[in-house]
């Protein structure tokens, strides 16, 4: 019971929640500076963050920019001032509950408000250079892969020269009569000529476009080496993204001309014309039989061009079903953007960013549990243990002053009292 507590231990709560009073007393004299500090601080960042949110530049935005962190300022500082006073006084726990919530409640808000901003200000360069640099691996990557695409298809140029050479022995066999037995330049020879001609055509065609696709190679790489460069100098982050832009805009360019310099969907179709579009000539053989000859050897080598033809094609459509590049395109991005966009590789500044707002939180707490310890040591004590020294010598002045005005005042003489006049009845 509170009341048969040792005098003892309840002297030595008074004396523990005295302690703890004067040290809160001294730390009022600056806990309402400090939190201003803290407050100013956030307005500060804020401001920064906000600048680089506003795209004009001119007098009305650095005023609006201002009003809102003198806003979030203010806020900061009541907001915490309502914590640090009423929280720790409440004793229900069903008060406590309710200023908690509304404490993450004003947390949140404040979050809302001023952290984003603030995580703005301390990492929102180095984010906007992530966002760049993330832009240059994904446009390496797609001009990588038109390049190999290209240069898969440039390697069909072999496959071309194989089939051409086969239908060159082929007529250099036919003209000393080892297909038909008809020696000379005659109808097979001429068949044979004729594809291996187109496929000559086919072959220059392709090597045409090796210099254009190593040319447009090297300019995408020389364009990749300065969109890297701008992601590392210095200077402001702004004035490079924009000339950033413009290296992304000729680097797409370059990886659409790679693309359409593709040779596979053109040896792809002359693998399909191969075969399907044979000039027969005029059999000139001197006999009947010699006429059959012709055409059986004519029919084999038909069967030889359509086999080649597949294969052929076959090598043209593995380079078309290579995965194509995928679409990338420089989207520039605000500072405060980049901040939310790569959060997990700014960490640390966004727990400062957080800190700086929310650290009077933990003020919240302490003074709770101080106060809480200050009421649990005065429990079960009567008002006359708790007074200080100060305090008695304060008490026993005042009766002191109180007894010397008693004895100052004249004494007032008692009136005598009379008694009451008793009119006599008369009888009748």
């Amino acid at each position: 019971m509170a009341d048969q507590q040792d005098p003892s231990t309840k002297a030595r709560g008074v004396r523990y929640a005295r302690e703890l009073e004067d040290h809160l007393s001294w730390l009022d004299t600056f806990s309402g500076t400090a939190l201003g500090v803290l407050a100013v601080a956030s307005g500060i960042y804020t401001y920064l963050g906000v600048s680089s949110l506003l795209d004009d530049t001119g007098a009305m935005s650095v005023f609006a920019a201002i009003a809102y962190s003198v806003a979030v300022s203010v806020g900061i500082f009541v907001f915490w001032s309502y914590m640090l006073r009423l929280f720790p006084a409440v004793r229900g726990a069903r008060a406590r509950v309710a200023l908690l919530g509304a404490m993450g409640f004003g947390s949140v808000a404040i979050i809302a408000m001023s952290s984003w901003l603030n995580a703005a200000a301390l990492a929102g360069s180095a984010a906007v250079e992530q966002h760049l640099a993330k832009t240059v691996q994904e446009y390496q990557v797609s001009l990588e892969r038109a390049h190999e695409i290209a240069t898969s298809a440039q390697g069909l140029e072999r496959d071309v020269a194989r089939v051409r050479q086969s239908f060159e022995d082929l007529s250099e066999q036919e003209a000393a009569g080892g297909l038909s037995g008809l020696a000379g330049r005659g109808a097979v020879f001429r068949v044979l000529r004729q594809k291996s001609s187109e496929l000559s055509g086919l072959e220059a065609q392709i090597a045409t476009q090796t210099p254009l696709v190593q040319s447009a190679f090297v300019e995408g790489n020389a364009i990749l080496s300065r969109m890297r460069a701008l992601t590392v100098e210095p200077g402001p982050v702004e004035a490079r993204s924009v000339e950033f832009s413009e290296q992304a805009v000729r680097l797409a360019g370059l990886i659409t001309q790679l693309r359409q310099l593709s040779v596979a969907s053109l040896v792809e179709r002359a693998a399909q014309d191969l075969s399907a579009s044979v000039v027969l000539p005029e059999l000139d053989g001197r006999s009947a039989e010699t006429r059959g000859d012709q055409a059986a050897t004519i029919t084999s080598v038909l069967e030889v061009l359509a086999q080649r033809a597949a294969t052929l094609e076959s090598a043209a459509q593995s380079v078309l079903a290579m995965p194509p590049p995928r679409e990338t395109t420089y989207t520039p991005i605000s500072s405060a953007d980049a901040v939310i966009l790569y959060a997990r590789n700014f960490a640390p500044s966004w727990a400062g960013a957080i800190a700086i707002d929310l650290l009077p939180a933990v003020l919240v707490f302490i003074l709770a549990i101080t106060q809480s310890a200050i009421r649990s040591g005065r429990e079960g004590t009567n008002i006359e243990d708790s007074l200080t020294l100060a305090e008695l010598r304060a008490a026993v002045a005042v009766m002191h002053d109180m007894d010397a005005a008693f004895k100052a005042a004249p004494e007032v003489p008692a009136k005598p009292i009379s008694a009451p006049s008793v009119t006599p009845i008369k009888s009748s």
